[in-house]
């Protein structure tokens, strides 16, 4: 029997290779997985807040869905295939809450993680001993109730600012709440005063949130120490009732000094002392007074105390009683030639002595007289007392005087009867007399009655020259005597007879005098300021006579000296060089017209215009001293011929003065505009640039870096900055003038991506490059009937995603500007076996192969008939596959060409049917 025809076994070939890809597309269709998603996945919620979750699913036709959670809802929000819900008053450290789904008889899930975090809110540091030894130690203890997770916390224990200790709980569990961090810290004499703290922060930047921190609040430490050794005393050893000694306690290696207490007692009397601290040395002062209770042995006790720890001394004090002695005078005032008795007395067991001569046993008196005279007024008495106390000899003193009454006495060497005083320095006017009671003396001028101010210190003038009767009185009688003052002084000149300015008038005659006061009568000379010659006589006054002039008055108690100033004044005169008839003003300059004038007192000037556009005007004049206060000139001035009149109190004066005017160079936008376009390929051509001015300017324009090489036609590479200048005498005047060039378009690239040929399905890319000033408008022609094509935001690309038969052809590229157009074309040649062969059989397969492919034929040009797609994301999806749909074609293989046409020529329209795109940003 025959077998099977080559050609049928290949069809059946054909037949099962086709219905083994149906059977696989249709088994990744069922096979496609479906998932469950919930969002948030990972949350971190502060206790007590909300959240909400998002549970979504990608099944198309979800049976039914929920969010399993034990925490309270407050709001649910959903949709066919999503499920929104806020959960609220979060307090859980930890909670699972899992989405879920059914969808084709499965169960979808997803579960998340919510965690709770709470801030540092309370921070506990535990209160610290009230007072801390230096050198030993003490714990620091930190607490941070609920704050967590723990694993986010740090703690760190501080003082000030200085961190003591830092620990991180990093790795606890996140359940984990709280945190105590203890420390022990050595305390030091630095650490007094200092405050300790704790800080708290929760890092949650990990996960999103920020850094919560809170700090205890501040405890201060307060530290001490404290010497061993007992306070030192110094006491006196004996205290006599009645009197008052100083007594101090003194410690040292004390800190700090200032917090110690002092207690001080003498007995059971307890003392207030002052407290003086030098470093770490505590000095206690005070007064300890006796009183007749406490006479005997007393102890003078001294307790240190700071911190709980205290330290004391004590001495011991003898209290005794030693009234002093007492020393009598039977006259203590007594007139002259009167008996006198002294007696020196003391108490039981004290010896006394007077003026040397002991008593003849302990507790009696000692005596002496004596006949009062002159040369016992004033003569003191002593009375000295001993006595014994504990081993240790004490004694007393007391001293008395004797006043003897006598008539006054005025002695030569106590009021000398002439005196001769300077003027000036301070000096005691002295007249004094002897006697008892003392005298009063009074010097009195017997012609005006002029008191002399005796006894007291003052200056000497002139007016107490003169003659004086002094009478010195006491109850004892007086004395009289009379005495001559003399007071020299210096010479002097004043204003009036030695004036300091005089003033001369040239021509005239004068003489220089000047009159001196003074005693002895001075004598004065007059010499001008660099010369020797002394001025004498009659000056016929020229102007060299102006100047300053010394004169000084002698006499024997000294000179003085004068300059007087000279001042010759004469009529106004013109000089050429400061005032010159020809002058040029240069506008713009500010200048003003000097023109100063030869006078004293110093003329004023004023120019005005005679003639032509200067008739009537006033010529502003530049102030001698260059005075701010002078107007600037206007920004025009009239040229022409100007008369100044110079006027003083001595004449007056005119000359004519020639005004002209220049300016500088000036450019601006109208003259040398600052942005120039000109056109590649006409013909050169210098810069529009030109300068006001006068005289006239000349301008020159550079470029600036690279120089503009000479070339008859203009060049791209004209384009660039330039810097115009214009120069005439009066200065320069720059501008900067940016030249650009435009050009034609010219389309320089038009490439397609792939190079090769497409295939049916496949994607290519078009892309037209072009150059031109001002830019080109890129436009496109496809062939007729291409369809899905998306264009670049500025045209310079086209795509085409899925490409169809219809793609196939020739594309052109333009390029348009004001000065042009220019045109390229490329052919793109879609080709590729498309080959459906339908082989009836008695398979089922084949028949339910077939039933599918129609019912994707369907579903596929259903979908492509909607007539709007968002081509830029439709370009790489495979939606666009779909949009595209399929073509065939023959061959492969690209190719372009270009050509040129003037701007404004119409392009052929596509033909073909033409589905509306609608291009929308993403």
């Amino acid at each position: 029997m025959p077998g099977p025809s080559p050609g049928l076994c290949r069809a059946l070939l054909g037949l099962w290779a086709a219905l083994g890809l149906g059977l696989f597309r249709l088994s990744a269709v069922a096979q496609e997985p479906f998932w469950a998603d919930l969002q948030p996945r990972v949350a971190l919620v502060e206790r007590g807040g909300s959240l909400w979750l998002n549970c979504s699913t990608n099944c198309p036709r979800p049976e039914r869905g929920g969010l399993e959670t034990s925490l309270r809802r407050n709001g649910t929000q959903r949709g066919l295939r999503w499920l929104a819900r806020q959960l609220v008053d979060i307090r859980e450290p930890e909670t699972q809450p899992v989405c879920f789904f059914r969808c084709a008889r499965r169960t979808l899930q997803a579960r998340g993680l919510i965690r709770t975090f709470q801030r540092p809110d309370r921070v506990e540091l535990v209160p610290l001993p009230a007072w801390q030894p230096v050198g030993e130690n003490f714990t620091l203890s930190c607490r941070v109730p609920g704050a967590g997770p723990r694993g986010s916390l740090t703690l760190t224990l501080l003082r000030g600012a200085q961190e003591l200790i830092r620990r991180s709980f990093a790795g606890e569990p996140p359940r984990a709440r709280g945190a105590v961090l203890t420390a022990t810290v050595l305390a030091r004499r630095e650490d007094h005063g200092a405050n300790f703290s704790c800080r708290a922060e929760l890092d949650l930047r990990p996960h999103g949130l920020g850094l919560f921190s809170n700090s205890s609040a501040p405890r201060e430490l307060r530290t001490f120490a404290l010497s061993p050794d007992p306070p030192r005393l110094a006491v006196p050893r004996l205290l006599e009732v009645g009197s008052e000694r100083p007594v101090s306690c003194t410690l040292d290696e004390l800190f700090p000094a200032s917090e110690a207490g002092v207690y001080l007692a003498l007995g059971d009397h307890r003392l207030s002392p002052d407290i003086t601290l030098e470093g770490d040395a505590l000095v206690a002062t005070a007064t300890a007074t006796a009183n007749a209770e406490q006479e005997g042995p007393r102890q003078l006790v001294c307790n240190v105390t700071l911190g709980d720890e205290s330290r004391e001394s004590r001495e011991n004090v003898t209290v005794y009683s030693f009234p002093g002695p007492v020393l009598t005078l039977s006259e203590p005032s007594t007139p002259e030639g009167k008996v006198v008795t002294v007696t020196c007395a003391a108490g039981s067991g004290a010896l006394v002595t007077l003026d040397g001569i002991p008593a003849v046993v302990p507790g009696q008196p000692a005596q002496l007289q004596l006949n009062a005279t002159e040369d016992d007024d004033r003569r003191s008495f002593f009375c000295d007392a001993i006595l014994e106390v504990d081993g240790e000899t004490l004694s007393k003193n007391k001293s008395a005087e004797l006043r003897v009454l006598y008539a006054p006495r005025l002695d030569d060497s106590d009021c000398p009867r002439s005196w001769t005083w300077p003027e000036g320095p301070e000096q005691m006017l002295r007249c004094e007399a002897r006697g008892n009671p003392a005298p009063s003396v009074h010097c009195e001028r017997p012609d005006s009655g002029a008191v002399l101010a005796l006894g007291l210190l003052g200056p000497v003038t002139r007016a107490l020259a003169g003659t004086y009767r002094c009478t010195a009185v006491n109850v004892q009688g007086q004395a009289v005597k009379e005495v001559t003052l003399t007071v020299e002084y210096a010479p002097s000149l004043d204003s009036m007879g030695c004036p300091e300015h005089i003033t001369w008038l040239e021509g005239t005659e004068v003489s220089l005098s000047c009159v001196a006061h003074g005693v002895p009568p001075p004598s004065v000379s007059c010499v001008r300021s660099g010369e020797a010659e002394v001025v004498k006589g009659l000056l016929h006054v020229v102007r060299e006579h102006a100047g300053t002039y010394r004169c000084e008055a002698t006499n024997a108690r000294g000179s003085v000296t004068k300059n007087v100033a000279v001042t010759v004044e004469y009529g106004p005169s013109f000089e050429e060089l400061s005032c010159p008839s020809n002058w040029t003003w240069v506008e713009g300059s500010g200048q003003l017209f000097s023109c100063e004038v030869d006078g004293k007192p110093e003329p004023s000037v004023e120019c005005i215009g005679s003639e032509g556009t200067s008739e009537g005007m006033l010529l502003p004049l530049a102030s001698p001293d260059s005075s701010p206060r002078v107007p600037s000139i206007a920004s025009e001035l009239a040229p022409g011929i100007y008369i100044c009149n110079a006027t003083n109190r001595h004449g007056s004066m005119v000359k004519t003065v020639a005004v002209s005017t220049e300016s500088p160079p000036q450019m601006d936008e109208s003259t040398c505009p600052s942005h120039q376009t000109w056109l590649e390929g006409a013909e050169a051509a210098g810069l529009a640039c030109a300068a006001r001015g006068r005289p006239s300017p000349q301008v020159r324009c550079s470029r600036e870096g690279v120089p503009r090489p000479q070339r008859l036609r203009v060049s791209r590479e004209d384009a660039g900055t330039y810097r115009c200048l214009a120069t005439n005498m009066h200065g320069t005047d720059a501008r900067t003038v940016t030249v650009g060039v435009e050009y034609r378009p010219v389309v320089a690239e038009l490439a397609a991506s792939p190079p090769g040929g497409v295939r049916p399905g496949g994607n290519f890319t078009l892309t037209c490059r072009a150059e031109a000033w001002p830019p080109a408008q890129i436009s496109w022609r496809a062939p007729p009937g291409a369809l899905n094509i998306g264009l670049s935001s500025n045209n310079s690309t086209l795509s085409v995603a899925g490409a169809m038969g219809s793609h196939g052809g020739e594309y052109e590229c333009a390029a348009t500007n004001a000065h042009g157009r220019h045109a390229r074309r490329i052919t793109v040649r879609v080709a590729g076996p498309w080959l459906w062969v339908a082989v009836g059989g008695a398979a089922g397969g084949a028949a339910l192969l077939a039933a599918g492919a129609g019912l994707a034929f369907y579903v596929q040009s259903t979908a492509c008939k909607k007539g709007e797609y968002n081509v830029q994301e439709a370009e790489s999806s495979g939606e666009a596959v779909c949009l595209n749909g399929a073509g065939g074609g023959t061959g492969g293989g690209t190719a372009a060409e270009g050509g040129t046409e003037a701007a404004g020529t119409a392009e052929a329209q596509a033909g073909g049917e033409v589905f509306a795109i609608q291009l929308t940003s993403a």
